[in-house]
């Protein structure tokens, strides 16, 4: 597009046929053989594009399918303009964490999923200019710190520095609040860090935001497990008005079969973990190693599973099976992860379950024996029940496995936090309007309230527990608004 063509005013019949703009990527064959980021990101002449297809509806429906609030045609409207870090400026009212929510984002189930251009022509690409506009604002030096509210004198300690945790500390910082962050791992992110693979998700990316935080004025203690070190009650007693719970769900579930504790079974938590947070792909160099052989077989069919068997073949597997219970339409990764990993040569087993681990004499991993499924009628998710194919048993030669099939929440804080009740998977309850839980003054968001989901979603919780955190602490009822200079400081970011 040239400069005068880009300036030029457009009408719907002008937007609507401007195709959907792709991101660069990496080749395939190239990309196996390292952990760069896959997407290179928008140009800014393409994102400019891109944003002038958005028909900028009166009545948004993209902005109520956005759990984080984001002003979608508001910034889009900045991006035509060539505005980019203006743009950036007006995610960060409702979104701290932008260039990681423009990266793992299931924007085609959320923003994308309702804008009215998705069935004919294809929605905005909401996600990937969210991602432009932080990306280039960071890349600028634009990033400032948005002016601060006078300080209440009200502390809040957030137990997590994953999406739900980072989300409530920046909120709760742009009301004036004093803010610490509790995490367990020696680097704060949560699952972005130790979940999502450098590929998907850099761990600069999550280091910056994690940074803008802190210039907020937000305190961020690593290694510092709470329910050891201290417990909720402790941190009540050290001064703390309202504490957050935002653990997540990192406790790996297996399938109870035969042979699973065979050398090679890993779990997706370990296997990811050690290639994320402590970088074992470059062993010797760094500390941790992790075996992965020449034939890889990963249980499951979300974006972890994707995960797990992308970070294999660029570990060296020659074969990568990704081995799932359902048929493909079934499957809960993201259309994009799926792609991808099909674009890398993943080899997908559908309707095939694994019965038993066979090892050798040394406790190694040999085999999987398998079943066929087929499906029946649906179960309690809506999604069709498998049921087993008698006499379709077969043996698949595989030396490592990664079991990827959910997780649960971990129970040391409703061990060591009387009168916090839980539901029976182990996940904490709260009511659903103020993220509160049995607990007063203690509320919780994320995979520890619903178990292993998005992190948008977790983020978007993060809001809502935000929200009635501080007219908790401020003595405001739960069912009255907050007082509008109150209302505005949650948008000082712009």
């Amino acid at each position: 597009m040239t400069e005068e063509n880009k300036n030029q005013p457009l009408d719907k019949k002008d937007r609507v046929k401007i195709p959907r703009q792709k991101m660069p990527e990496q080749d395939p064959k190239a990309r196996i053989k390292n952990f760069r980021e896959v997407p290179h990101g928008l140009t800014p002449e393409l994102a400019i594009t891109e944003a002038r297809r958005c028909l900028a509806c009166p009545k948004p429906l993209c902005m109520n399918g956005c759990p984080v609030e984001v002003d979608i045609p508001g910034f889009i409207k900045l991006v035509t303009e060539g505005k980019f870090s203006q743009a950036a400026k007006v995610i960060k009212k409702t979104n701290a964490l932008p260039a990681i929510c423009g990266r793992v984002c299931p924007q085609e189930e959320q923003c994308e999923k309702v804008c009215v251009m998705t069935k004919k022509y294809g929605a905005i690409a909401v996600g990937n200019l969210e991602r432009f506009v932080a990306d280039y604002e960071r890349e600028h030096g634009d990033i400032e710190v948005p002016e601060m509210p006078p300080a209440t004198g009200k502390k809040i300690a957030v137990v997590g520095a994953g999406p739900a945790g980072l989300t409530v500390a920046a909120d709760m910082a742009l009301l004036g609040h004093k803010v610490v962050i509790y995490e367990a791992l020696h680097k704060p992110g949560g699952v972005l860090i130790y979940g999502i693979p450098e590929f998907r998700l850099p761990k600069a990316i999550v280091k910056s935001e994690v940074e803008y935080l802190q210039k907020m004025g937000v305190d961020v203690h690593t290694s510092f497990v709470i329910g050891k070190l201290d417990t909720v009650d402790e941190l009540f007693e050290q001064g703390f008005d309202a504490i957050f719970i935002g653990t997540g769900a990192g406790l790996p579930n297996f399938m109870k079969i035969e042979g699973e504790n065979l050398n090679g079974v890993y779990s997706s938590n370990e296997f990811l973990t050690r290639s994320n947070l402590m970088a074992a792909y470059d062993f010797p160099n760094h500390d941790t190693p992790i075996f992965v052989g020449e034939n890889v077989a990963v249980l499951g069919g979300g974006n972890t599973a994707m995960d797990s068997v992308r970070t294999s073949l660029r570990l060296g597997a020659k074969n990568a099976y990704i081995v799932y219970r359902r048929s493909r339409t079934e499957m809960p990764a993201r259309k994009e992860e799926i792609h991808h990993a099909e674009q890398e040569g993943v080899q997908f087993m559908f309707l095939t379950n694994p019965v038993k681990y066979i090892g050798d004499e040394n406790g190694w991993v040999k085999a999987m024996e398998c079943v066929k499924m087929e499906l029946g009628e649906p179960d309690a998710s809506g999604r069709r029940r498998p049921v087993e194919i008698p006499g379709s048993n077969f043996v698949l030669p595989v030396d490592t496995v990664v079991v990827a099939v959910g997780n649960s929440s971990n129970p040391l804080i409703p061990q060591t936090t009387p009168g916090l009740k839980t539901n029976k998977w182990g996940n904490i309850e709260v009511d659903p309007n103020t993220q509160m839980t049995s607990r007063p003054g203690v509320f919780a968001g994320g995979d520890i309230v619903t178990g292993g989901a998005t992190v948008i979603l977790a983020a978007g919780a993060g809001k809502v527990a935000a929200r009635a955190m501080h007219k908790y602490v401020m003595g405001i009822p739960f069912d009255q608004p907050a007082p509008a200079g109150e209302k505005a400081a949650t948008k000082a970011a712009g």
